[in-house]
């Protein structure tokens, strides 16, 4: 039986690399089913399909961050990655239904694009608020300046809150 794919698992998977909304090949691979390394085979296998905007492997400064970030390094021989992963876009994830020819792929394939076409219009109505917003501000005089800023705090990304390990003193 084939396990659900869980919009929740694809749009957590969606993280911003190089100003790029990308998914690791780790993430891709969890999600189809298979192996990172069979997955990376597959790309390598059909290398022209994937330019640098569809798929660009992280340098070892950004693989650092994503292991700070999500504590992701396991300890012990065996245990970790030998390579730095590769970082898929939305055109390279589109390009991987062409090389991946399952069943569970093609409906994994639709599921990450549903999650990038809602992605992408939440960050377009986001920028059509904030727009509208310093159209009101210009409009109405300082006494709603308070308001303002607070409409403003809550659009803005939260910053990532960092879960402290340990005992506390």
């Amino acid at each position: 039986m084939a396990m659900p794919i869980l919009s929740e698992q694809v749009e957590r998977s969606i993280l911003l690399i190089r100003g790029h909304r990308a998914m690791l090949d780790a993430d891709l691979a969890s999600l189809y089913g298979v192996l990172p390394k069979r997955l990376n085979e597959q790309v390598q296998r059909n290398k022209k399909r994937f330019p640098s905007d569809f798929m660009f492997q992280l340098t070892l400064e950004e693989v650092e961050r994503l292991r700070s970030q999500f504590a992701t390094l396991k300890t012990g021989r065996g245990q970790h990655r030998k390579y730095r992963p590769y970082a898929f876009t939305e055109q390279g994830v589109a390009m991987l239904s062409s090389v991946l020819h399952s069943e569970r792929a093609i409906q994994v394939n639709i599921a990450i694009m549903r999650a990038f076409v809602q992605l992408r219009e939440m960050i377009g109505s986001n920028k059509g608020l904030a727009r509208r917003l310093s159209e009101l501000e210009k409009k109405y005089d300082s006494q709603f300046r308070v308001v303002f800023e607070a409409i403003r705090e809550l659009m803005a990304e939260p910053e990532p809150k960092v879960k402290r390990i340990g005992f506390k003193t």
